[in-house]
Parts: C-alpha cells; sequence; structure tokens
C-alpha cells in the first residue's frame, strides 16, 4: 500500500519526504519493525516510542509518524508529524488492513464483570447459528475454530485491525470483542466500525490507571459516545450507570433487566446448582448457569443477539445449550461430597456476586469457605474491599497469593486484611503461598461443603516478583483429589 493511501484519514501538521513509497507494514513496536515498515511512534504508559525511531530506522522502517521530528534525519525516510499518535494509529492501522470492521458484524462488550463471558456466548451462540465468527477476549481470541493466544482484553491497534482482516479472510461474518477501559482510553479501538455494543455493569476497578471512578465510567461511556447511528447499544437497566452510559449515544439504545422493567427482561423461575429456569420476555428456557448476575449476561447476550435480527426462539434454543466459559462458576466435585468453584472474580462486586450465587445454593447446608488475594501492581483501594466483601459472605476465608507481580505477596495480604476488624478476623487465616492455601481449604472442607477459589479463574499462571510461573487453580483441586 502506497503512503498517501495510508494517511487517507489523517491529517498531518508536517510531512518531510515522499508520500509515494510502498508500506509493507505497520508497527508500534520497534523490535518488530522489517524492511519498508510505518514505525509509529506512541507515547505509551511504561515508554516513549519516539525513543525508539532510530533503532525503527536501523531495521528497515522507511515511514515515522511521530509527534516531534527528531533533530536529524535519515536520508530515504519520511517522516509524518501529527499532533497525537496516540489518536491516529487506528485509524493507520485500519486503513493498511482495508478497514476490515466494515466488513463485519463487529460488536463490543464493555463494562467492569461480564465482558468475557457475553463476548464468548455471543460467538458460541452465531456458531451454533451456523455463521462463521470470531472472538477477542481475555481468554482468547479466535478465528473461528482457529485459537489465537491472547496477551491483552483487547489487543493493540494493529494487532486488533490484523486479527479482524484474518477473520474477514475466513469468511466471518460477525466478530465479537471485549473492550477494556485501558483499550477505549488508549484509542486502540480508533477507526474500529461497530454494528453493536453492550454495557454490563460498572464497579470499582483499575484506579491504578483511571485514578478516579469517574475516569473509569467515562472512558467505558466513551465507547458509547462514538457509536455510529445505525448500531445499537444495548445497556443494563439494573446498573446505576446503565443509562448514563448511553446519554449521548447516536445508536439505538435498548435496555435489559431481571429487576424492572425493560427491553429485554427475564426473571428466575428456578435455581439449583445445576442451572435455573428462567422466564425470559414470557418464554420459559432452562440453562447451564447460576446466579443473577449471570440472568444478566444471558439477557445481554439475548438483547444483543435480537438486535442483529435472530428470531427469539432460535436465540432461546440455543441459550439451553451454552455452558459456563472456562474459569467462570467452574466446579470441581469430591469424592468426598465437597465442590471447589474457580472463578475469575477479582474485584468486590464480583466476588460479591459470586458468593452471593453460591450462598443461595447452598441454602445452609454446607459451609462456604473462600480463598482469595489481590494482585501486585494495581489498584491498592480494593483490597480491604476485597477482604470484606470474602468475609461478608464466607465461613471460613483463606487469604492469599493472586498475582503479586513485582510486590511483595505478604504486603498485598497486610492490605486485605488492614480492612477487617478484630471480629471479622476470627474467621481468616493467612497463607501466603496459594498452592498451600488451596490445599488448605480441601482440607478444610466436608461434604455439602463449597470452596469459592476466587481471582486467576481461566490463568494458568502465577506472577511472583516478576517470574511468571505454571500455576492452574482448578489443577490444583485436581492434583488433591487425584483427579490428572
Amino acid at each position: 500500500m502506497k503512503l498517501y493511501e495510508l494517511l487517507k484519514n489523517i491529517k498531518p501538521t508536517e510531512t518531510v519526504g515522499q508520500t509515494d513509497i510502498e508500506v509493507t507494514g505497520v508497527n508500534i513496536d520497534s523490535r518488530k519493525v522489517e524492511e519498508g515498515n510505518a514505525f509509529v511512534a506512541v507515547r505509551g504508559t511504561q515508554v516513549d516510542g519516539h525513543t525508539f525511531i532510530g533503532k525503527a530506522i536501523e531495521l528497515g522502517a522507511k515511514t515515522i509518524v511521530c509527534e516531534e521530528k527528531p533533530g536529524q534525519t535519515a536520508e530515504g525516510v519520511t517522516y509524518v508529524v501529527v499532533p497525537s499518535t496516540e489518536d491516529c494509529v487506528g485509524e493507520i492501522a485500519t486503513q493498511f488492513y482495508g478497514d476490515p470492521s466494515r466488513k463485519l458484524n463487529l460488536v463490543g462488550v464493555t463494562g467492569t464483570n461480564g465482558k468475557t463471558t457475553i463476548a464468548t456466548l455471543l460467538y458460541n451462540l452465531f456458531r451454533k447459528l451456523g455463521y462463521k465468527c470470531g472472538l477477542l477476549s481475555t481468554v482468547c481470541n479466535y478465528i473461528e475454530d482457529e485459537a489465537v493466544p491472547a496477551s491483552h482484553t483487547t489487543p493493540d491497534p494493529i494487532e486488533l485491525n490484523r486479527l479482524l482482516s484474518l477473520m474477514v479472510d475466513a469468511g466471518c461474518e460477525y466478530a465479537f470483542m471485549e473492550c477494556s477501559s485501558h483499550a477505549i482510553a488508549q484509542k486502540r479501538i480508533g477507526g474500529l466500525r461497530f454494528a453493536g455494543g453492550i454495557f454490563t455493569n460498572l464497579t470499582q476497578d483499575h484506579l491504578d490507571y483511571h485514578k478516579t471512578i469517574e475516569n473509569y465510567r467515562d472512558a467505558k461511556k466513551m465507547f458509547f459516545d462514538n457509536l455510529p447511528a445505525d448500531a445499537f447499544a444495548v445497556t443494563n437497566a439494573d446498573d446505576r450507570n446503565g443509562m448514563f452510559m448511553v446519554q449521548n449515544t447516536k445508536a439505538t439504545i435498548k435496555t435489559y433487566s431481571h429487576q424492572k422493567m425493560a427491553d429485554f427482561k427475564a426473571r428466575i423461575v428456578e435455581c439449583h446448582f445445576e442451572g435455573m429456569y428462567l422466564d425470559i420476555d414470557h418464554k420459559e428456557v432452562g440453562v447451564q448457569f447460576i446466579g443473577k448476575f449471570n440472568v444478566s449476561n444471558l439477557l445481554a447476550v439475548y438483547g444483543a443477539a435480537r438486535m442483529l435480527g435472530i428470531p427469539q426462539d432460535d436465540i432461546l434454543l440455543i441459550l439451553s445449550t451454552l455452558k459456563s466459559v472456562n474459569g467462570r462458576l467452574d466446579p470441581v466435585r469430591s469424592p468426598e461430597g465437597w465442590t471447589a468453584v474457580i472463578d475469575y472474580a477479582h474485584t468486590p462486586d464480583a466476588i460479591d456476586n459470586v458468593l452471593k450465587t453460591i450462598n443461595e445454593v447452598v441454602n445452609g447446608k454446607g459451609q462456604v469457605i473462600t480463598v482469595c488475594g489481590c494482585g501486585g501492581n494495581r489498584d491498592r483501594t480494593k483490597r480491604p474491599l476485597m477482604a470484606q466483601e470474602a468475609v461478608k459472605q464466607s465461613d471460613k476465608v483463606i487469604i492469599t497469593s493472586d498475582n503479586p507481580r513485582n510486590e511483595e505477596p505478604q504486603a498485598i495480604i497486610d492490605d486485605m486484611l488492614a480492612g477487617l476488624n478484630s471480629q471479622q478476623m476470627k474467621k481468616v487465616i493467612a497463607i501466603v503461598d496459594r498452592r498451600e492455601a488451596i490445599k488448605t481449604a480441601c482440607m478444610m472442607a466436608q461434604k455439602g461443603d463449597v470452596i469459592v477459589i476466587a481471582g486467576k479463574g481461566h490463568e494458568d499462571y502465577q506472577i511472583v516478583k516478576g517470574v511468571k510461573h505454571h500455576f492452574d487453580d482448578k489443577e490444583e483441586v485436581r492434583a488433591f483429589i487425584g483427579q490428572q
């Protein structure tokens, strides 16, 4: 592609060099640059891409998109100066890969909790309807049935457009993706055209990055502000931020709720550990999920599918066959009659939802033992809140390590314990080693008890003192009960 074609939607403040040159690829990571590539120097949260312009040119970059032209320019290299590389990198990537999002029905899911479940269930639903689909999620990216490992909830704009382009090449008609607050704020989804968006809920998370809950909320809202007029916005009427999210959108607004009047409505008819019977828009359906938060998730899936033109009966028939996403209320039953439930819950609200659900099912017939921790180098203010939520709805709590990253594990645990009073502490023990914590919970459990192991869910690693180790909560439980 010619450089002038790549810059079609960009308004440079200065261009030095030729634009009638061939661009062989686009990169924001100088280490990946190849001969003839365009290198976009983005100022990231950790490093400034401008410091790697020289390295990119050494590796063969013939175009540099930057906010500040270097003092010395290289011969044969074109410099494109723009006000904000972060703002334009999505447009450049979109152009290079042939604007793939406009060739798909792309649906974005944003909110604190439920993004992975909703995006994955939509992907599974539409595949079972016979459509070719793609998925971009925390757990894994999929192009039809080909798995592409995920490193971020939402990839960078170049990788994102590359994956969407591969979906188009594979004949996909639909793509479903999680849109994290980081990705929205950092313009990673810039230049994409969405057919619709879903809002799940908003509770405290990522304040280490956004600093205030208002900034976090507004990052989510930006997604809906930018939806086109021919898109849809399906929002959770049960969340107090549900209508705020869509107040400035040009898209068609639809609501879902299991508590109040809404466009898409559900109520629980019956609930067991194996699943629930729901009434969705006056039709009864059995589903293999439990918990009110999963009613919300299923309603979001149902609402989006309806907005994409799928008949109600077809949706409900397939919803009854779908199963929970890996690491979300994922049960392991022991020969002794207790159950361990693995869940990704890593926010106060998510812990609250999971434990409410477990307690509704246990109904006082067994104890609830919770194992949880908090991630290092992340929002410290939620640590005492996580401990409080765990203690509030558990008979026993083991506070342990999650992903300490570069922090001292004991220091994170101390932050959590600081939120508890002396009475609450009677329920709690702290074990730094997560393997030992899980093993202890399993030894404590009796017939009818439920162990909730929260925080990591599908993750199969643990980062301790900056080093990544293999670690899988489900494997640990299975090893204890002799299921390999």
